[in-house]
């Protein structure tokens, strides 16, 4: 009934935001897609992506859910009002979490403000 949708961003449609933005967008995805799901980097790409688009938050029946993961990760990356190097900046940040889960150590949660949420285009 519904497009194919998964409880958070698969890493398999990693490869399928490529060509969505610019070159600095490109070249991280290309290098991150060629990883193994359990790398580092991968995980910390697949952080970013569930926070970016609101994982956590989707629920069978919900707008996002009915759409599909391809479609919401597409539309997402493609209206995000950023540039490119506020992605890798997220990313970065999503890389130093991964990182400190890996160590033991404590992860601060994200923060609830405006600040915090993408910025994307209204539909």
């Amino acid at each position: 009934m519904y497009p194919k949708a998964e409880l958070l961003f698969p890493p398999r449609m990693i490869p399928l935001l490529r060509g969505l933005r610019g070159p600095e967008w490109a070249s991280l995805v290309e290098r991150v897609m060629k990883l193994p799901e359990i790398d580092p980097d991968s995980l910390a790409f697949t952080l970013m992506m569930v926070r970016l688009d609101g994982c956590v938050k989707c629920h069978e029946g919900s707008f996002k859910y009915m759409r599909g993961c391809q479609l919401c990760a597409t539309q997402t990356v493609m209206q995000f009002k950023g540039s490119d190097s506020d992605l890798t900046a997220m990313y970065n940040k999503a890389r130093r979490d991964v990182d400190a889960f890996l160590a033991g150590e404590a992860v601060p949660e994200e923060e609830e403000s405006d600040e915090s949420e993408p910025i994307m285009e209204e539909e």
